[in-house]
């Protein structure tokens, strides 16, 4: 049975995303699903767009970085001011098959033959680019949610949430703590470690919604890049931090002329 990777706001850092790829080819990946933001922060635009190409999606959705590059009126509506100047940059650098290829990305995506739905914000209005930050959304997400798994992205911050059928005192959905691992990395005790690896096992008849994080701007604390796995065969997800080499992003970055928040934030994976 098929492993599925699933990777989220890859957002132009190729160092980033080879990690992970080169993490998925080690433990043999067999499909590849994508939840939008190839582009934007970063400057590896075109790396970035030919590693997608060439992995050749199962399925995948559009981002709000995605939407804004291809934009016909130049503006990033929504945006805050190093956001917005990357996108401007990030247009300079795209060419007419890549507004193309992002331009084809729809908004949410069931994946045939399997128990995914796909969406970069929320289920409910995946236009508007909100967030499900809390058990309170994942409820709303939920009421859209037909498939046993969706994913999602667009914060940058790991959450999952589980919706089981009947639960003692009416509380459906719950939050899965063991996949945020919130703690800052790296941890300031040396005698305490977080892996790299958070496996979920899925209960037969409960609903899963999960935030799987980013590859290239990580924004929980762990500075690695954080991606996931669906194992239809273990009936599992496992989420991954692959390190990458951010000296390298960043000096791309100040070289481009780009906000140098941009390029701090990677460090402090915030």
């Amino acid at each position: 049975m098929p492993k599925y990777a699933i990777l989220s706001d890859i957002h132009s850092n190729a160092e980033a995303f080879e990690a992970v790829l080169d993490k998925c080819r080690s433990i043999k990946v067999d499909h590849y699903l994508f939840l939008g933001d190839l582009v934007g922060y970063n400057t590896d635009v075109r790396r970035c767009l030919d590693l997608a190409k060439e992995l050749n999606f199962l399925a995948g959705v559009r981002g709000n970085h995605d939407e804004a590059a291809v934009r016909k009126d130049g503006e990033a509506p929504g945006f805050n001011t190093n956001a917005a100047i990357a996108i401007e940059w990030t247009r300079t650098q795209l060419t007419a098959e890549d507004v193309e290829f992002l331009d084809s990305l729809p908004y949410r995506r069931n994946v045939p033959g399997t128990p995914i739905t796909l969406v970069h914000a929320t289920l409910d209005s995946p236009e508007t680019w909100g967030y499900v930050f809390d058990s309170h959304h994942a409820v709303g997400n939920f009421s859209y949610q037909l498939s046993q798994l969706c994913f999602c992205g667009h914060s940058h911050v790991p959450v999952a949430f589980e919706k089981v059928p009947f639960a003692p005192g009416g509380r459906l959905v719950e939050v899965m703590e063991q996949w945020e691992h919130s703690t800052v990395y790296p941890p300031a005790d040396d005698d305490f470690t977080i892996s790299d690896e958070l496996e979920v096992r899925l209960a037969k008849g409960h609903k899963y919604l999960f935030n799987i994080g980013s590859i290239g701007q990580p924004r929980n604390g762990d500075n690695r890049a954080s991606f996931a796995v669906f194992d239809s065969d273990a009936q599992t997800v496992t989420r991954y931090r692959v390190p990458y080499d951010i000296a390298a992003v960043q000096a791309k970055i100040r070289e481009a002329g780009l906000p140098e928040r941009l390029a701090a934030r990677l460090e402090w994976g915030r």
